[in-house]
């Protein structure tokens, strides 16, 4: 899926490219024409509909890529495991720790840090 995606991005960013590079000419009507051959004759109406195509398309080949890349990240922390939790073994006694036998109050969840909502 990535490849297709990058596939995707790259024709329609050569397209765009092709397009621009061969019809710099303007008028009411325009021959629209890539490496000497000319293809059909477009108004202003169907060339900006045409672009806006151009650009979906290669909106959908980002978000293919990006898509592939969320997928082989989630593959792989699954394969990774489950997180291993922190002990007070795995690191020296500071003090206000369990470890040096005073109450520590550890906030809950993420990791140690508390959560802030915004606005309240």
């Amino acid at each position: 899926m990535l490849l297709l995606g990058l596939l995707l991005m790259a024709a329609s960013g050569a397209f765009v490219g092709l397009l621009i590079a061969d019809n710099l000419s303007g008028g009411p009507d325009y021959q629209v024409t890539i490496l000497g051959h000319d293809l059909v004759t477009l108004n202003s109406l169907s060339v900006f509909l045409a672009g806006v195509a151009l650009a979906l398309i290669f909106c959908l080949g980002l978000a293919m890529m990006w898509l592939a890349r969320r997928l082989r990240a989630r593959r792989l922390r699954r394969a990774a495991g489950p997180p291993r939790a922190h002990t007070d073994a795995d690191s020296p006694s500071r003090p206000g720790s369990a470890g040096s036998g005073a109450a520590a109050e550890e906030p809950a969840g993420h990791g140690g840090r508390v959560r802030h909502l915004f606005g309240h």
